[in-house]
Parts: C-alpha cells; sequence; structure tokens
C-alpha cells in the first residue's frame, strides 16, 4: 500500500490549519488517514510548525514518500537530515553518538536563526508601534494648533500674529482699567433764567402793525382799474 506524508485542511474560511498526516495514497485529502505527525499553523508569524520528528523518520525509512509542501516541512524540522544521518549509521559511516552530536548541533543553530527572525519581528512591530504614536502625537498637536488659532480673534491685515500677541499681552487688565469719571451735570440754581417769551411777543406785536398799515386788496384793485381808464379813452379818440 502507497503511503504519502501529506497535509490535512482544517480551521475556517480564510484562517486555514493543516495536520500532517501519514495517509494512504488513495484516500480524500480530507479522509481517513494512518497516522497524524505534526501540525502546521500559516497564520502565524513565523509560521507554527510541531512535528512528532522520530514518527516521521520512521515513516521515510518505511517507505512513506512526502509531497512536496510535506517535504519543505520536513526539511524545516531536521526529519529529512536526520533520515539521512540515519542512513549514513546504517552503512557504518557514522556512529550513534555521531549522529546524535550532528543533529543536535543543526538543532541548535536552527533555534538561534528562528529566535533571531522573531526578536527582528518583534523590532519591527516595536518600531512601527513607535512610529504610529509619533505620528499620532503629531496629530493631535496639529488639532490644538487649529483649535487655539480659531479661538483667537482675527488678525487685522497688515498686522502679523506676533504683533498682535504683543499688542494683547501689553493690554490692560480688567482689574486695571479705571472707571470713565461722570459727567458734571448742569448748576440749574445759577443758571440764565431770563425769559424768552416777552422778546417773541414783541417780534409778533410788530409784524401786525406792519400789516395793518399795508394797503388791502380792495385798494389796490381800485387803484389798478384807474391806472387802467385813461388807457382806454385814448384809444377811443
Amino acid at each position: 500500500m502507497p503511503v504519502k506524508i501529506r497535509l490535512q485542511r482544517h480551521g475556517k474560511k480564510g484562517k486555514p490549519f493543516y495536520w500532517v498526516v501519514a495517509a494512504d495514497a488513495r484516500a480524500k485529502r480530507d479522509g481517513k488517514f494512518l497516522e497524524k505527525l505534526g501540525i502546521y499553523n500559516p497564520n502565524t508569524n513565523p509560521a507554527t510548525i510541531e512535528l512528532n520528528i522520530d514518527n516521521s523518520v520512521q515513516w521515510l525509512q518505511n517507505g512513506a514518500q512526502p509531497t512536496d509542501t510535506a517535504r519543505a516541512i520536513l526539511s524545516y524540522k531536521g526529519v529529512l537530515l536526520k533520515h539521512h544521518l540515519l542512513g549514513g549509521l546504517r552503512k557504518g559511516a557514522l556512529t550513534e553518538e555521531q549522529v546524535e552530536e550532528k543533529f543536535n548541533a543543526w538543532l541548535a543553530e536552527k533555534e538561534a536563526s528562528v529566535a533571531a527572525k522573531v526578536g527582528g519581528l518583534d523590532k519591527e512591530k516595536a518600531e512601527a508601534r513607535a512610529k504610529a504614536l509619533e505620528a499620532e502625537k503629531e496629530v493631535n498637536a496639529k488639532r490644538e494648533a487649529e483649535a487655539a488659532a480659531a479661538a483667537l480673534p482675527e488678525t487685522p491685515e497688515g498686522v502679523s500674529a506676533e504683533e498682535e500677541v504683543e499688542a494683547l499681552e501689553e493690554a490692560p487688565t480688567p482689574e486695571a482699567i479705571v472707571e470713565t469719571p461722570e459727567t458734571p451735570q448742569p448748576d440749574l440754581d445759577n443758571a440764565d433764567t431770563t425769559p424768552v417769551a416777552p422778546i417773541v411777543e414783541e417780534e409778533v406785536i410788530e409784524a401786525n402793525e406792519e400789516m395793518k398799515e399795508a394797503p388791502s386788496v380792495e385798494e389796490v384793485m381800485e387803484k389798478s382799474d384807474e391806472e387802467v381808464k385813461p388807457a382806454k379813452t385814448g384809444e377811443e379818440e
């Protein structure tokens, strides 16, 4: 029976994770499997991989063929390296102590590189967080400045903002403003009380006398008739 080491999909839509399984090559992808060897979660950074190395090596020695993705995962965890070292042990090229020593040295180097990668990612996240915080502070400062500018009165043309601020600083405070003295009221007791009415009455009397002395309308008409008569008599002659 041909056996494959492959991935079996799990998880919800958009965020899948996988089981690494040894299954019959004729079985469906998500069907029955012979043994679960580990998990692979690509949703984290770096990806989470947990694998049973000894059982995976055993399946490889029994002739199981990994798929391309499964082969990359096995290589990442050192399964293929250990399978190769055990091949040298069977041929007598290496001893068990040498196999364990080489494999442990490789694991230590791999863990160091993974830790460095994780540290670099953490540093990048911290820098990105600091930049975001600094940008947010700049935006808040800009908003506060705009709000303060909106609260100030408009600056007249030809006057700079600095001059206006200096003028406001030099302006007296409300406590320093002295109340305006009251306007003095006129002294009614000592005021000139000469009557005006008699003067008006004398002018009216003089106007009435002038009107009495003036000829009436009837006199004016009679006088005009007398001036016209001699002119008519001359025309008849």
